[in-house]
């Protein structure tokens, strides 16, 4: 393993990139985010992330956290996971990679460390939310506007009149670009907004309206459906 650790300052990203080890990245304080082309990612210090090596991605901070970085070798490594992963981290597991990345270690300390690390990687059964932009400049448009406003309720007949061209138009855009329906795209992309939120703690019944939900039960039922698992359970174990 090598030990990567820095403060990322609010609003930083560091540009797309890849390396050919596997990373587990982790915020020992804040909320870091990771975005790849398999979906966004929202850490707080309960959860961690595993990158195989080789997929393009990159890393930031709204707020600004302590970014901590573990480097994996692969013919090294005892415990992979084929794609991206959510990881649990335990109050046990955090305490190990705080302690791993904060100061050198002597190698038989490091060693025996590394070995309980492996042994409680945990992960944690989710779908990855966020979606691919639309490359047609109409449809491109609309979608900027709900990332810049998830709560924006303007149907796609709506947007149309704003970016002079047809629901119909619009509809297809969305499907042949991103894969997903205009309506499938926009939960996912109101679903994404609302995982900093929650890594505040802030409650379900103020999210819910700011991610476009008349109420908390109707944003449950979103995230539940999509996801997996409740809201609620998504940072806790």
């Amino acid at each position: 393993m090598v030990f990567g650790a820095g403060v990322l300052p609010p609003g930083y990203w560091f540009d797309e990139h890849r390396h050919p080890q596997h990373q587990i990245t982790w915020a020992a304080r804040g909320v870091v985010a990771v975005d790849s082309g398999a979906g966004h990612w929202v850490l707080p210090p309960t959860r961690a992330l595993w990158i195989p090596g080789g997929i393009a991605h990159r890393t930031g901070s709204a707020a600004g956290a302590d970014l901590r970085g573990i480097f994996l070798e692969p013919a090294r490594c005892p415990a992979a996971f084929a794609r991206l992963t959510l990881l649990r981290v335990t109050p046990l597991l955090r305490e190990l990679f705080d302690h791993m990345t904060s100061e050198p270690l002597p190698d038989d300390h490091r060693r025996r460390a590394e070995a309980v690390v492996f042994d409680l990687l945990e992960p944690v059964d989710v779908v990855p939310l966020g979606a691919p932009l639309p490359t047609d400049p109409r449809a491109r448009a609309v979608a900027e506007a709900l990332l810049a406003n998830p709560a924006d309720a303007r149907t796609l007949a709506e947007f149309a009149t704003a970016t002079a061209s047809s629901a119909r138009t619009l509809a297809r855009a969305f499907r042949t670009d991103t894969g997903s329906t205009f309506a499938q795209w926009r939960t996912q992309i109101r679903l994404a907004a609302s995982l900093p939120l929650l890594a505040d703690g802030l409650p379900v019944a103020r999210i819910a309206p700011r991610v476009g939900y008349a109420g908390p039960s109707a944003y449950v039922a979103a995230f539940r459906r999509t996801v997996g698992i409740s809201p609620g359970r998504y940072f806790t174990r």
